[in-house]
């Protein structure tokens, strides 16, 4: 005889509520089928399910979504990069006080290096018909990050080392949840035989019907809830032997549709809005925002950065402001609004030679129009670099009011963007102060309360 065991994935919604009803009621309506049809079936999460960029994931940080997950009925999930390092530390330790599931982490400490309550490395589920399925979770190593936050982070493939020998002899199959992109997915594929399943997440990745490395089926389901991930494992009763994998993706426009599900995608907009107005400051005059023109917000928004990591200099896009201030209250969702990214403020320290290379990168005049994706960044377009101590003169450049020295030492501010080597490779080699949990916006409001 063989046992059918249905798994349903998501991974990366980054708070894209605008998708969650249809999948929220698909997955309860196909896990309930499954159960009256006698099959098992388990609905797992891989991560990044909260992004602060919307207003309820924001003024809940992050409470809002795992009421969400609750409510769906979710079995396990693990944690990405945006509830493991856009949280501090209190925030992320009491996210899942609520959770009705399993939160699985295999590669995470807590500031005295213990496994913190909340976690589990590991789970065993045991299916309607006596099969034991080991589940394993595990999520990007971003240990400089961790690290400022007071977590202990360790390298995820030596706790899947230990986590499979571990497992391997107590379980019929392995599941690996896994938020480190596909090509540590593949690596794994390739390298250990004993797990089953792969679901990835992080790198965004699409695989609409699974990917075989070796005997190890990979399943992942792109990004913002455009797809909900359906893995078939056919089992053997008597051997307990997998004798078939099927992996297929559902669209989710092509769900059903939800009865009012645009009014409760708004709800969950002015829900969280209506918690984020609280009144910071006023202003006696507008702070406006030009992309590609002079303006006084990100004027202001630099000098900030720069007076808050104690910097000799710094700089920044304005294309990180979504809109500007105007003259009056400014409560935090108006900060939340022209701010969404979970950026924050970076110093590091280079020699004059280097910060003067640095800084003629940005001169470069195809950056203002450049259309930004990923590493946090939440807006549209870059738009012009804006200075602060910063000047150029006669073909110069200066710090204050004298030239760069090449062998001096400078500290410079920037957004935590622009360290990760994708606009200023030399940036990626260089020692790096993050100021964690603080995003922009919490240092503009702090300059703006001044």
């Amino acid at each position: 005889m063989r046992e059918t065991i249905h798994i349903y994935h998501t991974n990366d919604l980054h708070s894209h509520f605008e998708h969650w009803p249809r999948i929220r009621d698909f997955l309860k309506q196909r896990k309930q089928q499954h159960v009256m049809d006698g099959d098992s079936v388990y609905v797992f999460d891989i991560g990044d399910h909260v992004d602060r960029w919307h207003p309820l994931s924001e003024a809940t940080l992050g409470l809002g979504n795992v009421e969400l997950l609750n409510e769906a009925g979710y079995d396990a999930v693990t944690i990405g990069n945006n509830e493991g390092i856009t949280l501090d530390y209190d925030d992320l330790n009491n996210l899942y006080n609520e959770a009705e599931f399993d939160v699985i982490v295999g590669n995470l400490l807590d500031r005295s290096s213990r496994r913190p309550d909340w976690i589990d490395t590991h789970r065993i589920y045991h299916t309607g018909r006596g099969g034991k399925v080991g589940v394993i979770g595990l999520t990007a190593y971003f240990k400089p990050f961790y690290e400022a936050l007071g977590w202990n982070i360790t390298s995820p493939i030596d706790e899947l080392k230990r986590l499979v020998d571990e497992l391997h002899p107590k379980v019929d199959m392995i599941i690996l949840l896994s938020h480190l992109g596909i090509k540590d997915d593949e690596m794994i594929g390739e390298q250990f035989p004993e797990i089953d399943v792969i679901l990835g997440a992080h790198t965004h990745h699409v695989l609409p019907g699974g990917k075989m490395v070796k005997g190890t089926m990979l399943g992942a389901g792109g990004k913002y809830g455009h797809y909900v991930g359906h893995m078939t494992i056919e089992v053997d009763t008597a051997t307990k032997q997998i004798v078939e994998k099927k992996a297929v993706l559902y669209e989710q426009h092509e769900l059903p549709s939800v009865e009012g599900e645009e009014e409760e995608i708004l709800d969950w907009i002015r829900k969280g809005e209506k918690l984020l107005e609280q009144e910071i400051t006023r202003l006696k005059a507008p702070l406006p925002v030009d992309w590609f023109q002079p303006s006084l917000l990100p004027d202001r928004l630099c000098a900030a950065l720069v007076e808050w990591c104690s910097a000799d200099c710094g700089f920044l896009n304005s294309g990180l402001l979504m809109d500007g201030l105007h003259e009056g209250a400014v409560t935090k969702q108006d900060l939340h609004r022209i701010l969404p990214h979970p950026i924050n403020p970076c110093m590091i320290r280079m020699k004059g030679a280097e910060l003067k290379e640095i800084i003629k990168q940005t001169l470069n005049e195809d950056w203002p129009n450049l259309e930004v994706k990923g590493l946090g960044f939440r807006g549209k377009v870059m738009g012009r670099f804006v200075y602060f101590n910063i000047h150029f003169s006669n073909h110069d450049i200066l710090i204050g009011d004298s030239p760069i020295e090449p062998s001096k030492m400078y500290k410079l501010a920037l957004p935590d963007m622009f360290t990760f080597g994708h606009f200023f490779p030399d940036l990626q080699r260089l020692e790096k102060k993050y100021f964690m949990p603080e995003f922009l916006r919490d240092v503009l409001e702090w300059k703006l309360k001044q």
